[in-house]
C-alpha cells in the first residue's frame, strides 16, 4: 500500500502547476550581468553566493549574454564572488531582505592588470543591517537538530535554535516567558495560530529551506506579536535541473517506524518540491 502512495506522490510531481521563476513569497532573487572592462559580456563565468554562518551556498554559470540568476534565496546577507579565466575575481556583499530582485553588475578586471593594493576597513561580510536581534537556521542545520517527534519537529527546531525559548508539553514552547505570542510567516503568509500537534499539523522541517527567528523588536510587517517571530522560507525545485531528494527511515525500540522523503526537480523558470 505504501508503494502505491509513494508512486502517486512521485507522479503528482509532474502534474502540479509549474512555479514560474519569480520570487516565492518572502524569498528573494539575485540576478545580474558579468562584463569585462570594455563592457562586453562574459559568458561561462562562475558566480557563487554563500552565507558562512548558515552554510547556505549556491553556484551558477553565466549564459551566452553574461547574465546569471539565483531564485528563491532566503532573506539574509550573502557574499557574492565571480570567477572567470583571464580575469581577477569580483567580490561583493549582497543583502536580501525583501522579495524585490537584487540586481548586481559585476565588472571584471584583467588578470595582472592591477598594480595598486588598497586596504580598506569597510568590508561588510555577513554584517546584518536590520535593527533587531535574530538567529538564522539553514536547512543543513535543521537536519542535524535532535527533534523528538515528526508531529512537533518545528517546535523542537525553534526551541533548540532560539535563545530564551523553552519547551512545554504537547509540542508547545514558551518564547521569552510568554505564551501564544509567536507569529509565523511562511513564505510571506502570516500564520498567527498556535503551531503544535494539539491544534494543527506543523510544517515539516524537511520542507523548510531557512528560518529567521526574530527575538528583538520585530518590524511592523509582522503584526503585533511581541515575543518571537518565525520567518520561514520553504524549499523549492527552482534551478534544480537534476532531481534531488532524500529518504530517511527510523525504527524505535517500541516497534514504531518512521519514514520521510523529499524530492525536488525544476529548471530556471519552474520547479516543484515534495516533502512527505
Amino acid at each position: 500500500m505504501r508503494l502505491y502512495v509513494v508512486q502517486a506522490l512521485l507522479f503528482s510531481l509532474f502534474l502540479l502547476p509549474a512555479l514560474h521563476g519569480q520570487s516565492l513569497g518572502n524569498a528573494g532573487t539575485i540576478d545580474g550581468v558579468v562584463t569585462d572592462p570594455s563592457g562586453a559580456v562574459v559568458a561561462g563565468a562562475r558566480v557563487d553566493i554563500q552565507n558562512r554562518i548558515t552554510g547556505y551556498k549556491k553556484s551558477v554559470t553565466t549564459d551566452v549574454v553574461g547574465s546569471f540568476r539565483f531564485p528563491n534565496v532566503p532573506l539574509n546577507s550573502y557574499h557574492l564572488e565571480v570567477e572567470a579565466a583571464g580575469f581577477n575575481p569580483f567580490q561583493q556583499d549582497v543583502s536580501v531582505r525583501t522579495a524585490v530582485t537584487v540586481a548586481v553588475k559585476a565588472t571584471l578586471t584583467l588578470a595582472g592588470s592591477a598594480t595598486l593594493l588598497t586596504v580598506e576597513s569597510g568590508a561588510a561580510d555577513l554584517i546584518d543591517n536590520v535593527p533587531y536581534a535574530h538567529n538564522d537556521i539553514d536547512h543543513t542545520q535543521l537536519m542535524k537538530l535532535p527533534t523528538s517527534s515528526p508531529g512537533s519537529g518545528l517546535s523542537d527546531a525553534i526551541t533548540l535554535g532560539t535563545p530564551g525559548v523553552v519547551a512545554d508539553s504537547n509540542g508547545f514552547f514558551h518564547p521569552l516567558g510568554d505564551h501564544a505570542q509567536t507569529s509565523f510567516s511562511i513564505d510571506g503568509q502570516p500564520v498567527n495560530d498556535q503551531q503544535s500537534k494539539a491544534f494543527s499539523t506543523q510544517i515539516p522541517t524537511n520542507a523548510v529551506q531557512s528560518m529567521e527567528l526574530i527575538t528583538g523588536t520585530p518590524a511592523a510587517e509582522f503584526g503585533d506579536k511581541t515575543s518571537l517571530v518565525v520567518s520561514a522560507t520553504t524549499r523549492s525545485g527552482l534551478g534544480q535541473t537534476k532531481p534531488t531528494g532524500s529518504f530517511l527511515a527510523q525504527y524505535g525500540s517500541f516497534g514504531t517506524v518512521g519514514e520521510e522523503a523529499t524530492l525536488g526537480l525544476g529548471s530556471a523558470k519552474f520547479g516543484n518540491f515534495l516533502a512527505f
